[in-house]
């Protein structure tokens, strides 16, 4: 890196922690990587708006129920172990999705288009984050 600085970028991302703990391991990389940049996590309401997003791309959309248990579940979730921003919020959209349409199978109802495209609130408090206080990405033992 040092001979070829002037026509190289290196760049180096992960979560703090992990990041500290490489930098820590290797007592010249700090000296050699002089920008450090930082940025915060979301707040609920940049991760609702993120999962408006999604959401709409999708052609979904939250029941007002639904949008008041994401956000609960976002408020519980960042809490918990691997919580990623914006990824985990797709994953729990998906999983929300996954268990949208088994709730409609299921159901042996005639559905129109406004239940296909709904996300309600039963789809998202299934979650394990609600159920047993674990993300759904953690392994069930």
């Amino acid at each position: 890196m040092e001979n070829q600085r002037d026509d190289l970028v290196v760049i180096l991302a992960g979560y703090k922690d992990q990041m500290d703990r490489f930098f820590h391991s290797n007592p010249g990389m700090n000296s050699r990587i002089g920008l450090h940049i930082e940025f915060n996590d979301y707040g609920v309401d940049s991760l609702m708006t993120i999962a408006q997003s999604i959401v709409t791309a999708q052609n979904y959309c939250f029941s007002p129920e639904a949008e008041k248990a994401f956000r609960e579940y976002l408020i519980k979730r960042k809490t918990m172990p691997h919580f990623a921003n914006a990824r985990s919020v797709r994953n729990a959209i998906d999983r929300a999705r996954l268990r949208q349409a088994n709730r409609l199978l299921s159901s042996g109802k005639l559905l129109n288009k406004q239940d296909l495209i709904t996300i309600e609130a039963v789809d998202i408090l299934a979650s394990r984050v609600f159920r047993e206080g674990v993300p759904d990405c953690e392994t069930e033992s």
